[in-house]
């Protein structure tokens, strides 16, 4: 099987797994109350990733200031959005739930810039913004009181905006330190697991009913959904790479709303389907990149980089050459600029 195809097939795969991710909660909450069920589903896909980190020798953090971190991640990359989608589908239909899911880069995307860790917005990523409020706004339809219930798509959309934090806050806090994928993933649930636990004693739902259905769906949801899909998504950007990766966005909603009207009978407004439709064309616009001299240089010129650092003299002498081998080697025209980049060299 070539990449390619590996990187299709895991993309398809992924899609599946977390646009059913909406309807196993659904079918979950039968039998488990929110709380239960996201204390759940993360215990087993912790249990998960543990056995995955025991079979490859890795090791969880052992400083004090990580794991402080890991528990503010946890909060709001792990606890507080499964349990704000649990709540908001006790009210939703689960194709909902995973449309205003697909708001999450939107969120991102103006967060960072809010606070200053994203550069200035162009063109596209301003209307991908407006674009994902419209399209927000045709799901909640709010001059129709009977269409959608406005406070369980209110707990979905705070869930995305909780997703759009944890991004934040990890790129800025636990990126730096180093840690795998998997070692990351595995010592948020943990953590997150922990914080739900304290939830428990307050619950006032009773002992969840055995019905075999709800308590498959909810095994499905924590070993694959939460657990392994974590994996998949890690080799996906291995593969890809991190926007190949982010064709899965798109794909999302789609298998949630389609699952939901397969298997639950969930019926979909036009108004929510044009909705969804809306928020995909903005998500795809706030990722486009205004096209400059300077930006189409600097593409074309990198793959030439990385093939230099594994060429030969002759690869060098051709590189060196060629009209963007001299723009980019081309030394600086200030003097003391030059020193310093002779001395860099």
């Amino acid at each position: 099987m070539t990449t390619s195809t590996r990187g299709t097939l895991l993309i398809g795969v992924l899609a599946l797994v977390w646009g059913s991710n909406f309807l196993w909660i659904k079918i979950a909450l039968d039998a488990f109350s929110p709380i239960q069920l996201t204390f759940a589903r993360m215990v087993l896909g912790a249990l998960v990733l543990l056995a995955v980190i025991t079979i490859r020798r890795d090791k969880l953090p052992r400083d004090l200031p990580t794991w402080g971190h890991l528990f503010v991640a946890a909060l709001v990359a792990n606890a507080a959005p499964y349990l704000l989608f649990a709540l908001g589908e006790t009210r939703v239909d689960s194709g909902i739930a995973g449309a205003l899911n697909a708001t999450t880069p939107l969120w991102t995307l103006g967060l960072g810039f809010a606070v200053r860790q994203s550069s200035r917005l162009n063109a596209f990523q301003v209307t991908g913004l407006g674009l994902g409020f419209a399209g927000s706004l045709l799901i909640f339809t709010p001059w129709d009181a009977g269409t959608v219930d406005t406070l369980g798509a209110l707990h979905c959309l705070l869930a995305a905006l909780s997703y759009g934090i944890s991004y934040l806050y990890m790129s800025r806090y636990l990126t730096p330190r180093k840690l795998t994928p998997t070692v990351l993933s595995t010592s948020q649930l943990v953590a997150a697991s922990s914080l739900t636990a304290l939830t428990l004693p307050f619950d006032t739902a009773g002992a969840p009913q055995w019905s075999w259905v709800p308590w498959l769906g909810l095994a499905i949801l924590g070993v694959i959904g939460t657990g392994l899909a974590y994996i998949i998504n890690y080799a996906l950007i291995r593969i890809e790479g991190p926007v190949g990766a982010s064709v899965v966005t798109y794909l999302v909603p789609v298998a949630s709303v389609t699952f939901g009207f397969a298997f639950l009978n969930e019926s979909v407004p036009l108004l929510s389907l044009s909705g969804v439709a809306v928020i995909l064309l903005g998500v795809w616009a706030s990722r486009q990149r205004m096209w400059s001299p300077r930006n189409s240089i600097r593409e074309r010129a990198r793959p030439e980089g990385r093939h230099l650092l594994r060429g030969g003299n002759r690869t060098r002498r051709r590189w060196l050459g060629s009209g963007i081998g001299r723009l980019a080697m081309r030394r600086p025209a200030n003097r003391s600029t030059h020193r310093r980049w002779s001395r860099s060299r």
